[in-house]
């Protein structure tokens, strides 16, 4: 009897404890933008026309589990040109490239393909415009950014000045005053670049807006999903990279509004303390993370959680972009 009793204790004590409760708040829209589904769909049909190896120069799109499976179908990622062999194709990243990038692969005669975001194209010949009409351009973004250095390679050297802050905006001092335009990265803060350009436009009242908002609908349309659900959540998790730049400013914007925030590549980086007294998680992804990612979030989240979703929808997105003439076919 004595020995049933232990028995049972035993049991009693190893019994696993009841999972916590947790509500996630999903924000919507989240994840691939236009651009970043076109550019990866780019790659995977140069592979399939051209055969493997196709090279990429710079990372299609920055994300780190969207490179490993484009590599493992045969794409072979390089930061220059001059790693690309002689009669191998080569496609151009989202991001955009300087007017060089092409014209040394027409000089060697390689195929390329051009898969930069039609939106930061636009901003290239908003740009080119500009400065034949003579104007010199205030150009908000962020030092070393790939979209940034391709913007900056359209136009001839001294043309376009980088702004990252307002305090830049302040000291700003034009040989021309009266004769300036901006231009903005297409993935900054929506509340960041909106005080620059205040400043800008403060100090010089003449200085010529983009037609049309520069910022593109992807990173509004996030940063937007992101306030709506934060009053609602005790702590935030962003999918995406580090050096994503739309990912970080979602990082950001939660913070502003007042909640713990942190980037995540996938599910195996989360830390479980960060979710210590925390009984509703807002989740959302950058534009370059695939829906996958959050996915493979909730069911590790399920894994210690009792876990309720539900999504929150601020804005429906149905853009979409063409591809290149070459591969329309193919697709």
């Amino acid at each position: 009897m004595e020995r049933r009793k232990q028995s049972r204790k035993a049991r009693t004590m190893q019994a696993p404890s009841p999972k916590l409760p947790l509500e996630l708040l999903i924000a919507a829209p989240r994840g691939f933008c236009a651009g970043v589904d076109r550019a990866i769909r780019i790659v995977e049909l140069a592979i399939e026309k051209y055969g493997p190896p196709v090279y990429v120069r710079h990372e299609i799109v920055h994300n780190k589990f969207v490179v490993d499976r484009l590599k493992a179908i045969g794409a072979i990622f390089v930061e220059e040109l001059d790693a690309v062999p002689d009669g191998k194709p080569v496609v151009f990243s989202a991001h955009g490239v300087p007017k060089s990038v092409p014209a040394t692969a027409e000089q060697r005669g390689l195929d390329y393909l051009d898969a930069t975001c039609p939106l930061v194209s636009k901003v290239h010949r908003q740009a080119e415009r500009l400065v034949g009409a003579g104007r010199h351009i205030v150009f908000i973004g962020h030092a070393g950014h790939p979209e940034v250095i391709g913007t900056f390679g359209q136009v001839p050297a001294g043309a376009m000045t980088l702004i990252e802050t307002v305090e830049d905006a302040e000291v700003f001092a034009p040989s021309d005053p009266a004769n300036l335009a901006f231009l903005t990265q297409t993935t900054l803060s929506v509340d960041d670049t909106a005080e620059v350009v205040r400043t800008l436009q403060q100090r010089f009242p003449t200085i010529q807006a983009p037609h049309g908002e520069d910022i593109c609908y992807a990173t509004s349309n996030r940063q937007a999903a992101v306030k709506a659900i934060a009053a609602a959540c005790d702590a935030m998790l962003v999918i995406g990279a580090p050096n994503s730049s739309n990912s970080l400013r979602l990082v950001e914007v939660a913070r502003r509004e007042g909640i713990p925030a942190e980037l995540i590549q996938r599910a195996t980086d989360l830390d479980w303390g960060f979710l210590d007294g925390v009984g509703t998680l807002g989740i959302t992804a950058g534009a370059s993370a695939p829906e996958l990612l959050v996915r493979e979030l909730v069911d590790r989240l399920s894994e210690r959680f009792d876990v309720t979703e539900r999504e929150e929808e601020t804005t429906r997105e149905t853009v979409a972009f063409k591809l290149p003439r070459g591969l329309e076919a193919a697709a």
